[in-house]
């Protein structure tokens, strides 16, 4: 499953279409922003200035704050993997937070979606 291509894929790029798929189905650049914060430890600041560098995946995951503890907790299917059998860990991270951006835009619940 590995693909290095999208590692060196530009964070910034992949945000946007991160926003525009919540926003299609009636949710908001907030609650994008609010499981990132929550998966990485980037803030409103770090993560501006991790969009405004252009940072590729790699450096992004690479240069987060603090993963958070309980991403063990996400798990299901996304592309056609299962999350929890992912064994590359740049790709896990990924689409863990692929997963919490389908999580958004599908309508769950915030407190589900956090995994507290």
């Amino acid at each position: 499953m590995v693909n290095t291509k999208i590692f060196k894929s530009s964070f910034a790029v992949v945000y946007d279409l991160y926003i525009k798929k919540a926003e299609r189905k009636g949710h908001t650049k907030a609650e994008v922003d609010t499981v990132i914060y929550w998966l990485t430890g980037y803030n409103e600041r770090t993560l501006q200035e991790q969009i405004d560098l252009k940072t590729d995946f790699e450096t992004f995951f690479a240069q987060a704050p603090q993963m958070n503890p309980n991403v063990t907790k996400i798990t299901g299917m996304i592309c056609g993997y299962r999350i929890e059998e992912i064994e590359d860990e740049l790709m896990r991270k990924i689409r863990y937070m692929d997963k919490l951006v389908d999580e958004v835009a599908n309508g769950r619940a915030m407190e589900k979606i956090l995994r507290k």
